[in-house]
């Protein structure tokens, strides 16, 4: 496959135009992504679940959907249908409603066109290629999942919609770039928002179902879409078999802030924050088995007044083995992972693979220690906010990447958490072959219950980008924040997981 770079005359426009198009949209996704968390977290409060299957029944399905979820009610020529419907509304909308016209007046010609080719690596907006466009794959993972198939068989129809948008949902080239962001990383997006809705559907927890309904299509418009349109065809709700979950919000502001080198833009103190956090199949839950993709994911969200989104990290297992029981309990295996940090100085985002381990230790007392280690690679973007004219803005390119996550339990008290993730976007299958980004970003936050489900949290975060190009030399960017929160939630065990 020939991939170049296209330039932004190419592009229907300069890059300021196209700058305008992700505000439009991302305003009302973002109190929609910050419900994303919402099952009802209360998990001591969940009524009695019917008895597991079997054995030699679990055995039967544990390479498939559960029978009574697959065989019955999915179809293959629905979701082919609404993918390819909701293109063609897309692009009208986005005709009708944007400035860049000519980039969505699709015609045959520009279909045949775009299928001889070449695929390039295209120039929009950082947000629209890394946030809008996996948000928009998840669009088509969810119409697939709330069909009635499973996560391998909509992961195919989320790439070829993704390549059908490509080729015919635009006069553009077709993108590499997009391609992996909506094609693989909405899979991943689309499966932990699609497992959440279906959560909230299944576990009442003392919430009233409308609330709950109302819940889940904010969580996953397409999954309420289908069982309202279709009816009791696709109104079964998908089993997640007792798992175990934890679910955190933050809502509270930047105290303190230091920044190195890029500051061209003013500090943004007592910059207002909410942030969302959702671990699902968590190890040591009696009887979970972990035979389906994304049965263990872990999804987090943080937005600011100052910057819409600040981050969005998804990550799930995709195929593994679980091990040990009682006081130590893991799993490890293939993990699929999106990630997507703008800390208000510079961006960094990719799709990647990753091998690791999540596991949950008792460690005598009330201490608990649940942590997470991966390591991988994927495709990712980087680049400055606040660099030179000469600078970049970012790139593309392979990125090994890495992830240590540990969280310390103390019974009913407190939690501190810890995190540290790299990224280094290389010049392998990179837009400029010159250089290199490291990118670091490392926080720890204590968390402290005061009564009920209500806390406190104290945060700090520090995030740093080191690059290096011929021409430019080295650039060294570092934002530092201390943020305080008021924290809800409704998990007396704080996340840790009771094990017989």
């Amino acid at each position: 496959m020939q991939i170049v770079e296209e330039s932004n005359r190419h592009k229907g426009g300069s890059m300021s135009e196209r700058a305008e198009i992700p505000r439009s949209r991302l305003s009302w996704l973002l109190f929609a992504l910050l419900l994303t968390a919402a099952p009802a977290p209360a998990q001591d409060a969940a009524p009695p679940a019917p008895e597991p299957a079997p054995p030699e029944q679990q055995a039967a399905t544990e390479q498939t959907e559960p029978s009574d979820y697959n065989k019955p009610k999915r179809s293959f020529l629905i979701p082919a249908a609404e993918i390819v419907g909701f293109n063609f509304t897309l692009n009208r909308f986005d005709k009708r409603f944007l400035s860049d016209h000519e980039t969505f007046n699709v015609s045959w010609k520009t279909v045949r066109r775009n299928l001889e080719g070449p695929w390039v690596v295209d120039a929009d907006p950082f947000s629209v290629n890394q946030f809008l466009h996996p948000y928009h794959g998840s669009i088509y993972h969810t119409i697939s999942r709330s069909s009635g198939l499973g996560f391998w068989a909509s992961s195919v129809y989320t790439f070829l919609g993704s390549a059908l948008w490509e080729i015919a949902g635009e006069t553009e080239s077709p993108s590499t770039n997009d391609q992996i962001a909506s094609g693989i990383g909405g899979t991943y997006f689309g499966e932990a928002l699609f497992r959440m809705a279906s959560l909230t559907l299944e576990e009442s927890n003392g919430v009233p179902r409308v609330w709950r309904t109302m819940g889940a299509a904010v969580i996953s418009p397409m999954t309420s879409f289908n069982r309202m349109l279709f009816g009791d065809r696709f109104d079964a709700i998908f089993p997640g078999h007792e798992p175990a979950y934890f679910a955190k919000w933050n809502l509270g502001a930047t105290v303190a802030e230091r920044r190195v080198q890029g500051t061209s833009r003013r500090s943004r103190r007592n910059e207002g924050l909410l942030e969302s956090s959702f671990s699902y199949g968590l190890p040591g839950q009696p009887d979970y088995i972990y035979r389906r993709p994304f049965d263990y994911f872990n999804f987090e969200l943080a937005a600011s007044n100052a910057n819409i989104f600040e981050n969005i990290f998804t990550r799930g297992m995709l195929v593994g083995k679980s091990y040990g029981s009682g006081n130590t309990a893991g799993v490890w295996g293939l993990y699929g992972s999106y990630d997507f940090i703008k800390p208000d100085v510079f961006r960094v985002s990719s799709t990647a693979l990753s091998l690791g381990t999540t596991g949950q230790w008792r460690l005598g007392g009330p201490v608990t220690l649940q942590g997470t280690a991966l390591a991988g690679v994927g495709y990712g973007a980087g680049g400055t906010l606040e660099g030179t004219r000469a600078d970049r803005d970012y790139h593309y390119g392979l990125t090994p990447q890495s992830l240590l996550a540990a969280r310390l339990i103390f019974g009913k008290v407190a939690a501190l958490d810890m995190n540290a993730r790299g990224y280094r976007i290389s010049t392998v299958l990179s837009t400029a072959d010159r250089g290199w980004e490291n990118v670091g970003r490392a926080d720890a936050a204590l968390t402290v219950r005061l009564f009920g489900p209500h806390a406190v949290t104290a945060k700090y975060i520090v995030s740093r980008r080191y690059a290096s190009y011929p021409d430019l030399g080295i650039r060294d960017q570092r934002r530092d924040t201390v943020s305080v929160f008021y924290t809800f939630m409704r998990d007396r065990n704080l996340g840790a997981v009771r094990t017989r």
